[in-house]
């Protein structure tokens, strides 16, 4: 019995560490952002699964730092923002209902996007973000369900 007890701890403590990720910005913050030392292509990987395997379809790519990189010669930008940069825009129907049962405006909140980077100062971090849900009218419920949703995705694609 302290045997199964022993291996059982061994095996879910680094499960549970792993999924105890907590943003690096503050609770009051507008954009959540939560840092990982994982591989990049890894974490978007598991974004595009655990976007999909709740039955979301990912209706967009948006390639940042390749349209930045791009058009910095034409435009000026003369600092290197990213090494990697994209946001995943995607649409969850019963989100979609929920805000817009609270008021008919929230719909502006649609697509729901979830960004990663890399920044060429901290090379060895990947990040990912979103934007806090605040909604119009009666949202305090839907903000509080689509806040979880959009964490939810992020702690699955941190394990």
């Amino acid at each position: 019995m302290q045997i199964q007890a022993l291996l059982f701890f061994t095996l879910a403590l680094p499960v549970a560490l792993a999924c105890a990720a907590e943003p690096v910005t503050d609770g009051g913050s507008p954009i959540v952002v939560y840092q990982s030392d994982g591989d990049y292509e890894d974490i978007k990987s598991n974004l595009e699964l655990a976007i999909t395997g709740r039955g979301m379809v990912i209706t967009n790519t948006l390639h940042i730092s390749e349209m930045l990189d791009r058009t910095a010669a034409d435009t000026g930008l003369e600092k290197r923002l990213y090494e990697h940069a994209e946001s995943l825009e995607f649409c969850s129907i019963q989100m979609s209902y929920r805000m817009s049962l609270a008021h008919p405006a929230n719909l502006a909140s649609c697509p729901l996007t979830i960004s990663i980077y890399r920044t060429p100062d901290d090379p060895g971090h990947t990040y990912l973000a979103f934007r806090r849900p605040q909604f119009l009218g009666e949202g305090t419920a839907a903000e509080t369900a689509l806040s979880e949703l959009l964490d939810g995705i992020v702690q699955e694609s941190l394990e």
